[in-house]
Order: structure tokens, then sequence, then C-alpha cells
């Protein structure tokens, strides 16, 4: 298994045919030859390139694309809210920066906006634990979203987390019950909650956010109880099967539709959402604020009631003999 990211290798051939058609293009300005002919033909070979490397993407490929390190975050996507300002700490210990949280206008009406951010850089990962959400985040969450209930205001939550920080001290300051607490506090929220896997939706860390009443996830996003690695390690003993357990686990958009897990998936353009990263999050924006217009119809109980109908429906499994998958056999 590579160690690297599948999608960057493969951005680095079509970053060098982008870098010609760039120089050809200020060549044809810049001087009396004209390129026409040859920008025309690269233009159709980027193009081709393109569907080759992107077209049909494998569970494991949308993981790493749902890892890309310029795929929007969180923030990207509030930054373009009409209004947003940030609200910080638990009120028990400290505050996580893993999580940004805070009031916010969305099309004109007052939400609170809530979301796991990841850094684009080493300095910035650090500062933000790679997305690894505290207790402290997530007591946070808990805390904004009883504000939220309390004062009549939609939740929009955006989720890109390879899962809940998994150290000694989160565990020592009690993660399952921060978790616990979060899930519990967004099933009784009688507003309406809309939440968007834009990136990586891992385990539990990403379901304490992932409560709401409308679910929206990005076409190359991922959504699973485990990292495929987790999951490969588990099984198999073996972190090298990650491949393996990505197209078991059903983890993708398409397959998490068909569940009834997610309500709406929002295409992204060939290559990713960090291709076109505007057009990508005015979609997403859009999408929201229209869930947010039709539950907001709707009163406190029967938000609750049509959650709890909701969560109800959703689960289908069967059983499969240990040695097709590989297992084994005790």
């Amino acid at each position: 298994m590579n160690g690297g990211n599948v999608i960057v290798e493969r951005e680095r051939g079509l970053l060098e045919v982008e870098r010609r058609i760039a120089d050809l293009r200020s060549a044809n300005i810049n001087q009396r030859v004209d390129f026409s002919a040859e920008i025309a033909a690269l233009e159709k070979k980027y193009e081709t390139l393109q569907r080759e490397l992107f077209g049909s993407l494998t569970p494991w490929e949308k993981v790493h694309m749902a890892r890309h390190p310029s795929r929007p975050t969180s923030l990207d996507f509030i930054a373009q809210f009409d209004r947003f300002d940030e609200l910080h700490g638990d009120r028990e210990f400290r505050d996580d920066p893993a999580v940004v949280a805070g009031f916010a206008l969305l099309s004109g009406r007052a939400v609170m906006a809530m979301g796991q951010q990841r850094g684009r850089d080493t300095k910035e990962n650090l500062r933000r634990n790679f997305g690894m959400v505290t207790p402290e985040g997530y007591r946070k969450v808990r805390r904004l979203a009883h504000t939220a209930s309390r004062l009549g205001l939609p939740i929009v939550t955006f989720i890109d987390t390879k899962g809940a920080d998994p150290g000694i001290a989160s565990e020592e300051h009690a993660q399952s019950e921060a978790i616990a607490s979060c899930l519990y506090e967004f099933t009784q929220a009688g507003v309406p909650i809309v939440a968007t896997i834009i990136g990586e939706g891992g385990s539990g860390g990403a379901l304490a956010l992932g409560i709401a009443d409308h679910v929206i996830m990005l076409e190359h996003s991922v959504y699973s109880v485990a990292s495929p690695e987790g999951c490969a390690a588990i099984l198999w003993g073996d972190a090298s099967k990650a491949e393996e357990a990505a197209s078991r686990l059903k983890l993708t958009s398409a397959d998490l539709q068909q569940f009834g897990i997610i309500d709406e998936i929002v295409g992204e353009p060939l290559g990713g959402a960090h291709r076109d990263p505007g057009a990508v999050i005015a979609t997403v924006l859009g999408s929201v604020s229209a869930a947010v217009e039709r539950f907001a119809r709707s009163s406190p109980q029967e938000l609750r009631e049509a959650r709890y109908r909701k969560y109800r429906r959703i689960g289908a499994w069967q059983t499969e003999r240990q040695e097709d998958v590989g297992l084994p056999i005790r």
C-alpha cells in the first residue's frame, strides 16, 4: 500500500500539462507566433487525461480524494456565509481549535454553524490536531447546539475528520461521554439540523455532528464506522489490506444514499472539489439553505418525531461466511 495520497500522485502529470498550456498562452500573447493549434491540442489531451484518471474512482481512490490536502475545509464553507461570529470554549476546561463554531447568517437567516477543521500544512494541522476533536471540542459543540435550540436557531454542521482524538488525555477527559452527550443533544434539539460531509467522516468522531434532519454529502467524500486502515487492522490484523476494507465498508456517497443514511449528494467537478471550490461551496450552501427553509416550517415536536423515525428506519445487514471475507476461522 502506498503511504502517499493516490490522487495527489495522479495530479502531477496534469499539473505539468497545465503549466505547458499556461506557458503557451503567455507566449501567444507576448510573441508574434500563433500557438493556438498547440494550445488546443494540449487542452484536448488534458481533458482526456482527466477522464482517464478521475472518470471512475474506486472506493479506495475516493478515500484518498476525501483526504486531499487542497480539499475545501469547514472554514472555506463558513467563510462564504453572509456573516460568521466565532464562539470559543466548552465553559469547563478549554477551547478546541479542531472545532470552529459560532453564530452565522446564511441567506439572511440566523443559524448556528459548526464544523471540524483540519489544517492546510503541517503547522496548521498540529494546531488543529489534524481535525481530530477532543472531549472539549465535543462539549463546545454540545453547548452551542443547546444554545441554538434555546434561541430557535437552525444548526448547520460540516463534517471532516478521520475520527475523534484517540490520545490518552482525551480518554481521561471522558471522550466517549462527550460524544454521547452530543448525540443526545442533537436528537433532542427542537430546531432544524442540516449536516454536510465535506471530506472524511470517520467513526463516532464524525457521527457526533452527524445527527440531522437532512444529511448532505459531497460526491467524493466518505463516511464510515472506521477508517479502511483501522478496519483492515481489526479484521485481518493487516493495515495493508485497507483497499479491500474500503470496498467492503460501503463508505461512498452512492452506497450511503442507497442505504438511506444520507439524503442528498452534491456532485464534484472532474478531479475533485478542490478543482473548483467556489462552485462546489456555492452549490452546497444552496442545498443547505433550501433544507433549512424546508424544515423551518415544522414545530420542535414535529422535528424531533421525524428525526426519530428517520434514524429508526436506517439499518440493513447481512451475514457472510468468514471464509468469504478472508477472516481466520476459529
